[in-house]
């Protein structure tokens, strides 16, 4: 994993920038944006850097994720919408859900996962 660089004063899933062929890009920390518990980076640890629709531009972000297991390709008609999980919990960034042989696979909306506050305090 490139080495990052910590900003001060940013929220905690935000763990700072990296440099990637010349360009300052922000990293955000899946597990923490998600509300889930921190785990110690591994040597399996990755940044995979998408492209995010902002208010007037794409803007890359590199997600810090657990583990890249496999790339797959899964068609439209593949996926199914999510379950309800009640009126209580925010659901829009979940696009929805691919059946993959033995398991589900969460398929996330990249452009629905930070809100344009968190993307504008970028």
């Amino acid at each position: 994993m490139l080495p990052v660089t910590p900003v001060p004063q940013t929220p905690l899933f935000l763990k700072g920038v990296i440099n990637l062929r010349g360009q300052v890009i922000p990293v955000v920390d899946l597990r923490l944006k998600f509300g889930l518990p921190e785990e110690e980076y591994t040597e399996r640890t990755s940044i995979i850097v998408v492209e995010v629709k902002g208010m007037t531009a794409n803007i890359p972000i590199g997600i810090v994720v657990d583990t890249v297991s496999e790339v797959i390709n899964i068609q439209a008609h593949e996926i199914e919408p999510a379950p309800a999980f009640g009126s209580t919990i925010d659901m829009n960034f979940i696009l929805g859900m691919a059946k993959t042989g033995d398991g589900v696979k969460i398929l996330l909306n990249i452009d629905l996962v930070l809100s344009a506050e968190e993307l504008g305090a970028m």
